[in-house]
């Protein structure tokens, strides 16, 4: 899409063999404003597509403000450097857990936004900060707010963390060990939490056509999910038929700050971005499952 990328991570969770040698890297900490802000001006950036922040909500409810000071604190020192180096485009990566547990069976972006965790609270004065940063300096933004993440493009790019469900399972087949299903007593058709899952690839796609909406006079928050909801025990059902065999998984008592359904109505993103999922969910876990053998092989005894 003629787009220049430059990146700045301080791999303090991502790993620097996933990005192509022709793009440019900066190992620093976003939160030194302002090596950021001479970086912005040096490379010429006429905007950002912020994706650095804490994910884990069960982390996130054992130490809060950990995830208010990466992520509230990431941010602001991010629109400080973009407001030196003036710049005043910027994807933002929300979530659906600023919805909390929704009234709606799927949620628009004008849905009620109840977080019932910190990083979901986290995410939602993220695009309160955006909102305030365009009245003062007439900012452009686009909030994407993912569902849940699944998937890899390639075997190289898959997941090598194990805060979310899938990649949580893989690692207890490759360990031999029981995989741990959170919650069973849950007011769904089967007790086990309902997810609408999204490949990271449409994702990706969706970062893409949103830059290019920016170039336009646009700020908007939209929902970025198929609008399709999975039970965890579908979700383990069709594990089970990917990797081929039956899992011994256990349930457990609930995870604080899990709600029990989360869909996402996706028209928005269809009508301003023209953006819709392609993949679906045995194709996320295939290509998860591809991606993990290749890095965490099966320890079969």
């Amino acid at each position: 899409n003629n787009f220049e990328v430059a990146v700045v991570d301080d791999l303090s969770t991502g790993l620097e063999r996933k990005i192509p040698n022709q793009v440019k890297l900066f190992k620093i900490d976003i939160a030194n404003t302002l090596d950021l802000a001479n970086i912005l001006k040096s490379e010429n950036i006429e905007g950002v597509i912020h994706l650095a922040a804490k994910k884990a909500v069960g982390e996130s409810m054992l130490n809060p403000s950990l995830y208010y000071k990466e992520n509230i604190g990431g941010l602001i020192s991010l629109l400080e450097a973009m407001s030196v180096a003036n710049i005043k485009k910027i994807v933002y990566s929300s979530s659906a857990a600023v919805y909390g547990t929704p009234k709606d069976d799927r949620v628009s972006e004008e849905s009620v936004t109840n977080p019932e965790s910190p990083y979901g609270e986290t995410k939602l004065v993220g695009e309160w900060l955006l909102k305030a940063d365009e009245k003062a300096r007439n900012v452009k933004w686009i909030s994407l707010r993912y569902f849940n993440v699944v998937g890899a493009r390639n075997d190289e790019l898959g997941d090598t963390g194990v805060n979310n469900l899938i990649p949580m399972v893989f690692s207890a087949i490759t360990k031999n060990e029981k995989p741990q299903i959170f919650g069973n007593d849950y007011p769904t058709k089967d007790g086990t939490c309902i997810r609408d899952y999204i490949h990271v690839e449409d994702l990706a796609y969706a970062h893409v056509l949103a830059a290019k909406k920016l170039t336009v006079e646009y700020s908007e928050i939209l929902n970025i999910g198929t609008g399709l909801g999975y039970s965890v025990k579908e979700v383990m059902d069709l594990i089970e038929k990917v990797v081929g065999k039956k899992i011994n998984y256990e349930y457990v008592a609930r995870r604080p700050g899990d709600p029990a359904q989360t869909i996402a109505d996706p028209s928005k993103a269809f009508k301003d971005l023209n953006w819709k999922a392609k993949f679906d969910l045995e194709q996320m876990i295939s290509s998860s499952w591809n991606a993990w053998q290749k890095h965490n092989p099966i320890n079969e005894k």
